[in-house]
C-alpha cells in the first residue's frame, strides 16, 4: 500500500493530538523506510517482475528485518519506547507504536505470500488483496478518504498555508497514487530505493503542515 498507510498516518491525530503529523507519517511508513534502507545497503532484496500482482509489479521476496511479524513488532515497541522517552507523552507513544504495526497488518491484508513469521521462517502470510486492482484501490482510497477526514476534522488552520499546504498534500498523494497504479515498472532495483527514501520529503512536508494547524479545543505539540 501507498496512501493507506499515510491515511492512519492521518487518523492518528485523532487519537494523539499532541503529536506532530509528521511524526505519525513516520511511525505509520516506518517498516518501508528500514526497507530501503536495507535495500540500498544489500541487507534485503527485491526484484522487478512485472505480473507479479495486478498492482504492485515487484517480488519482495527478501525482507525479513523490516518486515516479518517479529521485527514488526520490535520496530512497534522501539518506536514507541523511544518516542515516550523524549517526548513524555505516553498517549502518543501508544498511538505511534499501533501506527508503526498497523504497516505489517495493512501489508498483511495487501502483498502476496511473502511476509514471514520471522527471519528464516518458511511460513509466509497474506492476505492477497495486490491480486485485485479493483479491491486495493476501493480500501485504499476509502481508508485514505476516512484519514483525511479525521485530521482535517480535528484540525484547523491558523493560516492559509495550514490550509493550502494540507490539500495540496492531499492531492499530491492521490496523484503519486494514481500513478502507482497506472505507471510503468521502476527501471531498477536502485531507482526504487532511492525513490522510497525520497518519502522523507512527506514526513518534512506534514510536519510543517502541522505546525500552521492546531488541534480543534486545544494546542498541538511540536
Amino acid at each position: 500500500m501507498f496512501i493507506g498507510h499515510y491515511a492512519v498516518g492521518f487518523a492518528g491525530k485523532k487519537l494523539a493530538p499532541k503529536t506532530s503529523l509528521g511524526t505519525l507519517f513516520l511511525a505509520a511508513g516506518l517498516m518501508d523506510f528500514l526497507f530501503t534502507f536495507l535495500l540500498l545497503c544489500g541487507v534485503e532484496h527485491l526484484r522487478i517482475d512485472p505480473g507479479n500482482t495486478a498492482v504492485v509489479p515487484l517480488d519482495l521476496y527478501d525482507f525479513p528485518f523490516s518486515h516479518s511479524l517479529m521485527f514488526a513488532l520490535f520496530w512497534s515497541v522501539l518506536f514507541s519506547l523511544l518516542y515516550c522517552q523524549i517526548r513524555k507523552y505516553p498517549r502518543g507513544s501508544l498511538v505511534l507504536g499501533g501506527l508503526v504495526f498497523s504497516h505489517w497488518l495493512l501489508d498483511l491484508v495487501s502483498h502476496r505470500p511473502d511476509l514471514p513469521l520471522f527471519p528464516g521462517s518458511e511460513t509466509m502470510l497474506v492476505l492477497g488483496l495486490w491480486n485485485s486492482l479493483a479491491g486495493t484501490a476501493a480500501v485504499e482510497l476509502g481508508l485514505f478518504a476516512v484519514g483525511v477526514w479525521l485530521y482535517a476534522s480535528s484540525t484547523k488552520a491558523v493560516d492559509r498555508r495550514g490550509k493550502y499546504a494540507l490539500w495540496a498534500l492531499v492531492v499530491f498523494l492521490l496523484v503519486v497514487q494514481i500513478i502507482n497504479y497506472q505507471g510503468d515498472p521502476p527501471p531498477s532495483v536502485g531507482v526504487f530505493a532511492w525513490v522510497g527514501l525520497s518519502a522523507w520529503l512527506i514526513i518534512l512536508w506534514a510536519w510543517w503542515i502541522d505546525r500552521h494547524r492546531r488541534v480543534r479545543g486545544g494546542r498541538g505539540y511540536y
